[in-house]
């Protein structure tokens, strides 16, 4: 069984790739209900894990301030909004 801690151990790019499996095992529909439920739940924590380091990523991101002549001057947070 899928723990949150085996999913907060994922990259990003592990978690996407799984969630992508079960997207596509649920969509086949040869998945038993059962069955269909567990990866469900699973595919949801690995939403979320993907979306927290999404949100970390922007966080991380910076953008670069210039002044009025065009020279950069230094860096601010990137508002991604």
């Amino acid at each position: 069984m899928t723990t949150p801690d085996d999913i907060a151990a994922l990259s990003f790019e592990k978690a996407l790739a799984a969630l992508e499996e079960i997207v596509a095992r649920l969509e086949g529909g040869r998945v038993e209900l059962e069955e269909s439920i567990r990866i469900y739940e699973r595919g949801e924590m690995l939403r979320k894990h993907c979306e927290a380091k999404l949100r970390e990523a922007e966080a991380r991101i910076e953008k670069i301030t210039l002044d009025p002549k065009g020279n950069p001057t230094g860096r601010a947070p990137l508002d991604v909004e």
